[in-house]
């Protein structure tokens, strides 16, 4: 039996469009690679009973989007600041308070800025401001170091790894019971992990984007194994599924 992995989608709530509403949206190659890892992707609206999805899912892959309202740490939002509509914040927030805490979690880009912000960090709201350079925008490839002794660098099997960047935010202050497992260059935070769950990991980069690497591969994979050990320890969950 395979793990059903719910991933969060984008979304634009446009109540005052009477044809549609607003739209939901996720790029396919999220789903893809964790098809291609084994697992069983779900897509999981704002509008979705948490506290049901929490019930069904054996993993929880938080994906790329737009940005986070500085509000959520206290601060005004920078004028290149492109929001995230707040209806996806809101909702992943109360998935994130109801699901348990063994559940393998991974965030990518956006999913690794909600990781910070929910535990209290804050973010850097416009890098170039910071770093000098946009090169962490546009796909730019990119070598990232990875600590060696974190889950990171022992789920991808190298301490050094490639990865497409498409951001303009990073992590400043650190979230509580987080760590930075990773850095560019110029000292960006390219990753992170839970100190207080076993499988809890956020990328700043795009693995999705780069499958031909046996490392962004490795990552989906641990992800989904993780996720189909925890449908192994959790019965009742086991029994929706």
């Amino acid at each position: 039996m395979k793990p059903i992995i719910g991933i969060t989608v984008d979304c634009t709530h446009e109540p005052e469009n009477f044809r549609t509403r607003g739209k939901l949206e996720l790029n396919w190659n999220y789903a893809q690679a964790v098809s291609d890892a084994g697992g069983v992707p779900i897509l999981i609206p704002p509008t979705a009973d948490m506290a049901q999805i929490s019930q069904i899912i054996h993993g929880w892959l938080i994906p790329g989007g737009d940005d986070i309202d500085a509000a959520q740490f206290g601060e005004e939002n920078h004028p290149a600041v492109q929001l995230q509509d707040p209806a996806r914040f809101e909702s992943e927030a109360s998935l994130l308070k109801v699901v348990d805490k063994d559940l393998p979690v991974l965030g990518i880009c956006y999913g690794c800025q909600f990781m910070n912000v929910t535990r209290g960090g804050k973010l850097i709201q416009h890098l170039p401001d910071e770093v000098g350079h946009s090169e962490h925008s546009e796909g730019t490839l990119q070598e990232y170091q990875i600590d060696g002794g974190s889950k990171l660098a022992a789920v991808i099997a190298v301490q050094s790894v490639a990865g497409k960047s498409y951001h303009h935010q990073a992590v400043s202050e650190l979230g509580a019971d987080l760590t930075i497992v990773a850095r560019s260059d110029d000292g960006t935070v390219e990753a992170l992990e839970a100190t207080d769950r076993p499988w809890m990991i956020g990328v700043q980069w795009h693995p999705e984007r780069t499958l031909e690497d046996p490392a962004s591969r490795r990552l989906f994979e641990d992800f989904v194994n993780a996720a189909r050990e925890f449908m192994l320890k959790a019965p009742a969950m086991s029994a929706h599924s």
